[in-house]
Formats: C-alpha cells, sequence, structure tokens
C-alpha cells in the first residue's frame, strides 16, 4: 500500500456507500460559466437571496456580546427546546414538552442519526423518490437497504402519492419510512388522505416515521387548508414519529445551520446520546438567535411576506416556462420548487439521458437546473422527464429572463 495522500481506495467500505447532493455538481459547472463571463441564470439551488430577519440577526450579535459563546447542554439550550415544542404544539395541535426535542446544526443531522436510532444493518427504509438525495445516501451510508416509493402525475398536473405501490414495498425487513409532506423536489403538498394512508400504513407494518418538515411554513394561497395536518398528529403516530425541523427555509437562515428533532421522548434521548458522541453541542449563540426567529413577531411576518413574494414568483415561472416549447410546469401548492416536464423537449432534440439534456441547455443558454437525476436513483419503468426549477434565489425579472432565452431556443427544435 502506498502513503495515505496517494492512496485511491476509500479507507472503509462504508467511505464508497456515502451519496452526495449532486445539485451542487451542477452549481460547479455553472459557476465555471460565470466565470468565462457570460450570463448564468441560477435555478439549480434551494438557496434564498432574502436576507435573514434583522431582529434575528440582532439576537445572535447580542448573544455573542452577552457571552453564550461556550459549551451548552447537548439536547440543546432549554429556551429554544421549549419554543420549538411549543411551535409544532401550535401549528399542528400536537401535545409536546421541551423533553421532546433535540436541537441540530440543520436539518440534516437528524436523518442519520433516525437511521442510527431506529434500525439494523440489513433492515429496509422506505423513502420518497424523486426526494431528498440525503435519504438514499444516509441509509447506504448505514449499510440499511434503501427502498424508493413513487409518486405520478395526475391528469389534473400534479403530482399524488401512489399508496398501493407503497404497499407493496413492504418487506419483513422494512423498519422505517421517509415522509416529506409540502416536497422537494416535487413541490407535493399531500392531501389529508394520503396521510392517513401512510399512518395506517405505519401502524400496521410497525414502521417507525421521520417526517421531515422544511417547508410547512412555505404554503401559497391555493393550498387546501384541510389537509394542513402532521403525520404525527394522526392515530398510533405519536410515539412512532421523529419530525426534523430546519430554520433554513421559513427564516432565511441557511448558512447559520441550526435546526431541530421532535418526537418521543425515548427517541429524543437516544438522538441526544448520539449529539454528544459527535458535534457535542449546536452553537450556543446562534441557538439563542432561534428563539427570537420562532418567537418575535417580526421574524413571522418576515415568513408570511417572504411566502408572498415567493407566489408571485411561482406563478411568473409557471407561466414562462408553459409558453416554452417542449415544457410544461407542474405548478406546487408549497416550497420554492418546480418541477417541468421536459419529455418533449428532449424527444424533439433526440435526447435521451436528462442529464445531456441538463448540460446542453446550461451551455448553449446559461440557464441552469436540476434534474430528477439529482433527486434519488431513478427506478426501473420511469418514461417521463422532468427537471426542477429553484425559484427562491432570482428575482421576477430573472425569471422573465430564462423565458425569453429558453423560448426562441427551443423553437430551434420544437
Amino acid at each position: 500500500m502506498g502513503s495515505v495522500a496517494n492512496y485511491r481506495d476509500p479507507l472503509a467500505d462504508r467511505l464508497g456507500r456515502l451519496g452526495t447532493e449532486t445539485a451542487y455538481a451542477v452549481a460547479l459547472e455553472a459557476g465555471k460559466i460565470k466565470a468565462s463571463g457570460r450570463k448564468v441564470y441560477p435555478f439549480h439551488i434551494g438557496d434564498l437571496n432574502f436576507p435573514t430577519p434583522t431582529v434575528v440577526k440582532e439576537a445572535c450579535k447580542n448573544a455573542i456580546d452577552d457571552g453564550f459563546t461556550g459549551y451548552c447542554p447537548a439536547a440543546g439550550i432549554p429556551s429554544l427546546r421549549k419554543s420549538l415544542a411549543d411551535h409544532y404544539n401550535d401549528v399542528f395541535g400536537l401535545s409536546y414538552l421541551a423533553e421532546n426535542v433535540s436541537v441540530q446544526s440543520g436539518g440534516k443531522p437528524g436523518i442519520g442519526k433516525f437511521i442510527m436510532c431506529v434500525c439494523n444493518e440489513g433492515d429496509e427504509v422506505l423513502f420518497p423518490s424523486p426526494g431528498y438525495p440525503i435519504y438514499e445516501s444516509m441509509a447506504k451510508f448505514l449499510n440499511t437497504k434503501p427502498v424508493p416509493y413513487l409518486y405520478k402525475e395526475t391528469a389534473d398536473g400534479s403530482f399524488s402519492l401512489d399508496v398501493q405501490e407503497l404497499r407493496t414495498k413492504i418487506t419483513p425487513r422494512t423498519k422505517a419510512i421517509f415522509v416529506n409532506n409540502f416536497q422537494n423536489p416535487m413541490g407535493v403538498a399531500h392531501t389529508r388522505a394520503e396521510l392517513e394512508a401512510i399512518a395506517d400504513l405505519c401502524v400496521e407494518k410497525d414502521l417507525y416515521c421521520f417526517s421531515d418538515d422544511p417547508y410547512y411554513q412555505i404554503t401559497f394561497s391555493d393550498f387546501n387548508r384541510d389537509d394542513f395536518i402532521h403525520i404525527a398528529s394522526l392515530p398510533g403516530m405519536f410515539d412512532r414519529t421523529l419530525c426534523g425541523y430546519t430554520f433554513s427555509k421559513s427564516f432565511a437562515m441557511t448558512g447559520w445551520r441550526l435546526g431541530g428533532v421532535v418526537g418521543p421522548r425515548w427517541l429524543i434521548d437516544m438522538v441526544t446520546k448520539i449529539n454528544t458522541n459527535d458535534e457535542a453541542c449546536t452553537t450556543h449563540f446562534v441557538q439563542v438567535a432561534g428563539v427570537t426567529a420562532l418567537e418575535h413577531p417580526e421574524a413571522k411576518k418576515f415568513t408570511v411576506d417572504m411566502v408572498n413574494e415567493l407566489e408571485v414568483r411561482r406563478d411568473v415561472l409557471a407561466e414562462e416556462l408553459n409558453s416554452i416549447p417542449g415544457f410544461h410546469a407542474i405548478i406546487p401548492k408549497a416550497t420554492f420548487y418546480m418541477m417541468a416536464n421536459v419529455t418533449k423537449a428532449m424527444k424533439a432534440m433526440n435526447i435521451s439521458h436528462i442529464e445531456t439534456f441538463r448540460s446542453k441547455v446550461l451551455r448553449e443558454t446559461g440557464v441552469s437546473f436540476c434534474t430528477r437525476a439529482h433527486f434519488g436513483t431513478p427506478t426501473v419503468g420511469e418514461s417521463k422527464q422532468y427537471v426542477r426549477f429553484a425559484f427562491s434565489g432570482v428575482t421576477v425579472d430573472q425569471i422573465k429572463a430564462v423565458g425569453e432565452v429558453l423560448r426562441p431556443y427551443m423553437q430551434q427544435f420544437c
């Protein structure tokens, strides 16, 4: 064996199973084009161009000045644990206490810790596909088997969960399911009936549930509020559900790395034990600012105003995409992502691979977006081709400009 610096194989087998967010590779590709002096239209990453609320930034600065710069409890500071528990109770009618919360450095850490707590090697974990790629990545890394469950495009131009298909994916080795209501990348807002069906399966098959909750504060005016429930509130689900919360999306705090998991005390205690062995604690002064984000009226107003602006962007983007030959927008009722069916566009261009299509469009127009391939391994039999536009970090003028660029470009082929 050569020196460590030259050793090319993974040092441990598990590293060969670890995936990533390939959307960042798209960002690098777009960055190179921008560095060459060309115009780039950045719809690839779900970051926000809204500044963090001033009141939250001031709370953080004050916390540093007041000396909140040392270690704090592994489960989080008591005030933030209580505030997040109260938030879930107020929004969803649940009954959590501060002891039901373990603070995390963002939304991602809870995903892997959940699998560590409830799964053994060889157990199977259900995850939505297309879906957030870290579910599949962490399941493989921890030597469990990720099993995708699917959504289908409906006649009315949306996506819906295929509940019967989900049932067929459950085996005696299935231990847990990831549920992402208000979903990345599809913008899916589950119906009450869909959530009830998932809950019934969890109870029937004795499955643990991770409810990934980054986007429930980002719903639009055409969302049916009668469907606004949390799966943990359904019969039999409170004691088997771990909720993953992040401050990143609702308060434009993506770089702050603050989140938490909320769930039954026995599971929270185990997650916190992993915290102690891993990061020790989440940054103290950032947690203090998190309390302000959840409780201060100005921070709450910020979220409302941001969602209103995002809805304007959504409507303009849908209009622009639907005016482009070969593109069909699936309009989301939540999140800041929009999928477009580009099957016809690819056929007209005689392109069979979605990544070839994405890369060609980026190189030739400067329009940068992600594809279905970035959100979980595509399953056998998928015949339609989709791309994802994030409208969180662009202006309305940039959205209109994309239409002006892509319309004549696609008219060459369609």
